[in-house]
């Protein structure tokens, strides 16, 4: 059965959030690629020593969460990596989002999150600032789109609306004003309250993540 590694972080986390929405047939195994000793058994499936990473016996590892998602979809057939017209305009908002939305959401996530929980120095608040106005430019885009729909695309949750949404679960550290946009923050609810998404780790034994500091 096929490997997919993961971990808590954002993009791991996204990757195992699709295989367990999919029921994909794989085998989830947390990963710290980056702790001692490690290197010698990531650096030769991603030549970044990153995860998310998917092995299939007799295939080249497969790494990055949006060509994981893809290939979820297809060992299960479904259309949540969308197929035939639908799919540009999938293509288009996980394009549109990891450039605009998404990284947004990352500037903010990395500077509140990521710095102090891993203590690589201190957060910079002009980064803070600069990810909040982004955010407040993106917003409204998604808001007026999600106004008179459900998902993204078509009427039911695609890989465009799990990449879009990859950094809102560590809202309560970003603390990005969400309610400011109702459209897009019912969106957001109705992504919660999808198992899988809520809570992909239910059952697999998955380390937390490294407090941040009081």
């Amino acid at each position: 059965m096929p490997t997919l590694y993961y971990s808590r972080n954002p993009n791991p986390r996204l990757a195992a959030a699709v295989a367990r929405y999919l029921d994909a047939p794989v085998t989830l195994e947390w990963a710290a690629p980056f702790a001692p000793g490690q290197a010698e058994r990531f650096l030769p499936l991603n030549p970044t020593q990153r995860i998310p990473i998917l092995v299939e016996d007799d295939s080249q590892p497969l790494w990055e969460a949006d060509a994981i998602a893809c290939r979820l979809s297809q060992l299960v057939n479904s259309d949540f990596w969308r197929q035939g017209a639908a799919q540009p305009d999938m293509i288009r908002w996980i394009s549109w989002g990891k450039e605009n939305f998404v990284r947004a959401c990352d500037i903010v996530s990395f500077e509140t999150g990521t710095k102090p929980r891993y203590q690589i120095g201190p957060s910079a608040p002009d980064a803070i600032a600069e990810g909040h106005r982004q955010f407040h430019e993106h917003a409204p885009i998604l808001d007026r789109h999600l106004d008179r729909r459900d998902w993204l695309t078509g009427d039911t949750p695609s890989h465009a609306d799990f990449r879009m949404a990859t950094f809102l679960p560590f809202n309560a550290t970003m603390r990005l004003p969400l309610a400011d946009y109702p459209a897009l923050d019912a969106w957001n609810a109705r992504l919660n309250a999808i198992p899988a998404w809520a809570d992909p780790f239910q059952g697999l034994n998955t380390p937390e993540l490294p407090p941040i500091p009081a």
